[in-house]
C-alpha cells in the first residue's frame, strides 16, 4: 500500500466522520440522559458567579468562564471591546461553503436582595424538591445516584434567565463533539453581559462587526416557555421605552394640618392624570396609541390555536378579570402596552408622616411592536400629558413657572430594545419546527411574539437575518424575582432542543 493511497484513506476517513449519520430521536434522548448529571454540575458552577452587569469584575469573571468553556469545545474566541462592557464572540467552522447560525446568549442577571431568598445565597445554587405542603426543600441530589427527578429545580439567580439556556446549548455542543458529529452549518456565538441593562453597546458593536457576525439566522437562547410548558419557539419580541414622569406640588413638603384644604396634593393630580391614560377595560386612551396595528383573521386563528386556557391563566395570576386589549392573551401581546412600574410620594409604613408631598414620581414602561416606534409613542405620551393641562419643564420648575402654571410636570425617557418579528412560516420557522417535531412530535408551540423585550433588533436590521427565540425555562420560574428557578425536566428538554437543531440538515 503506497503513501498516496494512505493519504486518500485518511482523507476519506475524515470526510466520513464529518458525514456521520445524524442521531435518531431515541439517540438524542439517550445521550441527553447520559450527560444530564454533568450538565447540571456545569450549570451550577456557572451559577456560582455573580453576574450583575453594573460591576466590571463580575462581567470579567463570567467572560473568562465562558471563554474557557468554548475554548474547551474547540471554538475560536474573541473579545469584542466597546465603549462600555465587552462582548464575547465564539465561532467554529465546519465547512467553508456552509451557512451559519448565530446563537445569542445572555449571561448577566438582575440584581438580587439575598434577604428575600429562601436559601443561604442566590449564588450558592441548590436543588430543591416540592414537599407535600407546597414548600420547596433543599436536597442532596448527588447522593441519589442514577436518579434525577424531572420536577426537581435549580434555585439561583440566572438559573432560567439565562444561564440555564446557555448551558443547555453548551452541553449539547459537548455531546455533539463527543459523539463525533458535525452540524450542517457553521456556528457563531455572541455573549451579552449587560442584557438586563438594555444592552447599551450591542447595536453599535453589531454595526462595527457586521462581517464577523454575519449569519443566515439568529437563534436566541433566552426567554420563558409558553404557559403550557411545551417546547416553544417565539418569532418576535416587543421593544421597550421607559419614562419618568414627575408631578410637582409645593416647593417643599407641607404639614397636612396647616395646609390641608389649601395646598393641592400632587398625588391626587397624578391619580387623575394616570386615570386619563386608560379606561376601565385596560385600553389605552392616548390618541394614536394603537395606530397602524391590524390582525387578520388568519393571524387571530393562529394566535388562538395555542394550548392555553383563559380561566387557568387568571387563576395562575390570582385575578378575576383581565384587560380587554385583544380577544385573548396571545392577541394582547400583539399590541403596545402602557404600564406603571413604580410610584413614589412621601413615606409609608413606620416612616409615614402627615404631610402633603412636594412631588410624585411615576416610573412607566411602554412595550412596543414593530408598528409603534418608541420615539413616536413617547411623543404621544408627552402630547397627552400636555392635553391634560400640564406645563412640562426640563428639570425642577423655576419660581416663575410655579407662579404661572397650576399644573407642572417633567418627562424624561429612554428608548431600549427595539421590537422585531420573523414570519412563522418562513424558511427559519420550517427548519426549526422540523427539528423540534422529530423529538417532541406535535407538542411544540409557535408564538408570534413574546410580551417581553430582547436586544435582537440590531441583528435583524443590520445583518438582515431572521431571528427566533428558542425557549427552555418553565413559565413559573420567578425570573427577576427572589427564588428564581429552573425545572430540571426543562433543562433536560432544552439540551434535547439544542441537539435537535444541531442535528437538523440546513438546506
Amino acid at each position: 500500500m503506497n503513501n498516496n493511497f494512505l493519504v486518500i484513506l485518511m482523507f476519506l476517513s475524515g470526510v466520513l466522520q464529518g458525514m456521520a449519520q445524524p442521531m435518531s430521536s431515541a439517540k438524542i434522548k439517550e445521550v441527553t440522559l447520559d450527560h444530564l448529571e454533568q450538565g447540571i454540575h456545569d450549570l451550577m458552577e456557572l451559577l456560582k458567579l455573580p453576574n450583575d452587569g453594573h460591576f466590571d469584575d463580575q462581567i470579567q469573571a463570567n467572560l473568562t468562564k465562558c471563554r474557557d468553556l468554548f475554548q474547551a469545545l474547540d471554538f475560536r474566541t474573541e473579545v469584542i471591546t466597546t465603549e462600555g462592557a465587552p462582548l464575547l464572540y465564539a465561532e467554529k467552522d465546519f465547512g467553508k461553503h456552509k451557512k451559519s447560525i448565530l446563537f445569542y446568549l445572555q449571561i448577566d442577571g438582575q440584581p438580587v436582595d439575598p434577604k428575600e431568598w429562601d436559601q443561604e445565597n442566590p449564588f450558592f445554587p441548590v436543588i430543591k424538591e416540592k414537599a407535600p405542603d407546597g414548600s420547596w426543600k433543599t436536597i442532596d441530589w448527588q447522593a441519589v445516584k442514577g436518579t434525577i427527578d424531572a420536577d426537581w429545580r435549580v434555585f439561583a439567580r440566572s438559573a432560567s434567565d439565562s444561564k440555564g439556556p446557555a448551558m443547555a446549548f453548551m452541553t449539547a455542543l459537548r455531546i455533539f463533539k463527543e459523539e463525533g458529529l458535525v452540524p450542517d452549518f457553521n456556528i457563531k456565538v455572541i455573549m451579552d453581559f449587560q442584557e438586563e441593562l438594555g444592552s447599551p453597546q450591542l447595536a453599535k458593536a453589531v454595526e462595527e462587526h457586521r462581517a464577523l457576525l454575519n449569519a443566515d439566522m439568529v437563534l436566541i437562547m433566552d426567554g420563558t416557555r409558553h404557559i403550557s410548558n411545551w417546547p416553544t419557539l417565539t418569532y418576535g419580541a416587543r421593544g421597550i421605552a421607559t419614562a419618568t414622569l414627575r408631578i410637582f406640588g409645593p416647593v417643599s413638603p407641607l404639614h397636612s394640618g396647616q395646609y390641608g384644604n389649601f395646598a393641592p396634593n400632587p398625588v391626587f393630580e397624578a391619580s387623575r392624570l394616570l386615570a386619563s391614560m386608560k379606561d376601565e377595560e385596560g385600553k389605552v386612551l392616548i390618541d394614536g396609541f394603537y395606530d397602524g396595528i391590524t390582525l387578520t383573521e388568519a393571524d387571530k386563528l393562529a394566535l388562538n390555536s395555542l394550548p392555553e386556557d383563559q380561566d387557568s391563566l387568571l387563576m395562575r395570576i390570582g385575578m378575576a378579570s383581565r384587560d380587554l386589549v385583544g380577544d385573548s392573551y396571545q392577541e394582547s401581546l400583539q399590541y403596545p402596552s402602557l404600564n406603571v412600574r413604580g410610584l413614589r410620594a412621601a413615606w409609608t409604613g413606620k416612616e409615614v408622616r402627615t404631610i402633603i408631598p412636594e412631588e410624585v414620581i411615576i416610573e412607566m414602561d411602554l412595550r412596543l411592536v414593530p408598528e409603534t416606534p418608541g420615539e413616536r409613542m413617547i411623543r404621544l405620551l408627552e402630547a397627552h400629558v400636555r392635553k391634560q393641562g400640564y406645563h412640562l419643564t426640563d428639570s425642577l420648575p423655576t419660581t416663575l413657572e410655579r407662579k404661572v402654571y397650576p399644573k407642572l410636570a417633567s418627562l424624561t425617557y429612554r428608548i431600549g430594545s427595539l421590537p422585531f418579528r420573523t414570519e412563522i412560516n418562513s424558511d427559519t420557522g420550517i427548519f426549526l419546527n422540523r427539528a423540534m417535531q422529530r423529538i417532541f412530535a406535535n407538542k411544540v408551540v409557535n408564538m408570534r411574539t413574546t410580551g417581553g423585550s430582547q436586544p435582537i433588533a440590531p441583528f435583524v436590521r443590520t445583518l438582515g437575518a431572521p431571528a427566533v427565540s428558542v425557549r427552555i425555562p418553565n413559565p413559573d420560574n420567578s425570573i427577576h424575582a427572589p427564588n428564581e428557578n429552573l425545572r430540571l425536566g426543562n433543562y433536560s428538554e432544552g439540551i434535547m432542543m439544542c441537539l435537535a437543531i444541531l442535528n437538523e440538515p440546513f438546506n
